[in-house]
């Protein structure tokens, strides 16, 4: 926090400090800051970098102006961004790796759906991509990464466009229900 004494008669402000003891004026106006902040001679100023306080002391010759910088994070408040920024970076890289798995998988059963003469053995190794996009699901909901229900939304998805691709070409019939 840093200080100001400006006399009325010369628009030069004079610093002081909290912690400067060499001047004998300088404490004085500084400890008179302290003990009016209580009082009806202080009027406090929002400005963009802190709170100025801006005291009116018994001598009406000098105005005190003080200024209060925004204070440094508290250790724990720091630790916990330090914390946050690194879970955001793991959870960033599970989240890819599901998006990645997941469009192998559509861009798959979408070429798989455009060919003509597709055989139901060409299913195949699209189930082992639809397994691996699961499991990386399944371990960004164990993680807390993905919400379950997103997991959940996400592997159906995945299961309806297979199940279409397979009535499309006629190796999955639907069971008519009555």
């Amino acid at each position: 926090m840093a200080c100001l004494a400006l006399p009325s008669s010369s628009c030069r402000p004079k610093p002081f400090s909290l912690s400067t003891t060499s001047t004998s004026r300088s404490l004085p106006l500084c400890q008179a800051f302290r003990s009016l902040a209580f009082s009806s001679n202080v009027s406090l100023v929002a400005v963009p970098n802190g709170l100025t306080a801006v005291a009116r002391p018994k001598s009406p010759r000098r105005l005190v102006v003080c200024e209060a910088a925004p204070q440094k994070k508290a250790d724990s408040a720091a630790k916990r961004a330090r914390q946050a920024e690194k879970r955001r970076i793991y959870n960033k890289s599970r989240k890819s790796e599901v998006k990645t798995r997941m469009k192998k998988v559509l861009e798959a059963l979408d070429v798989l759906r455009k060919k003509t003469d597709a055989s139901a053995e060409e299913i195949l190794p699209i189930e082992k991509l639809i397994g691996e996009a699961y499991s990386a699901i399944d371990k960004a909901v164990k993680v807390g990464t993905l919400h379950r229900n997103t997991g959940a939304h996400r592997k159906s998805r995945l299961a309806r466009r297979k199940k279409a691709v397979e009535i499309h070409h006629g190796w999955y019939t639907p069971v008519a229900t009555v």
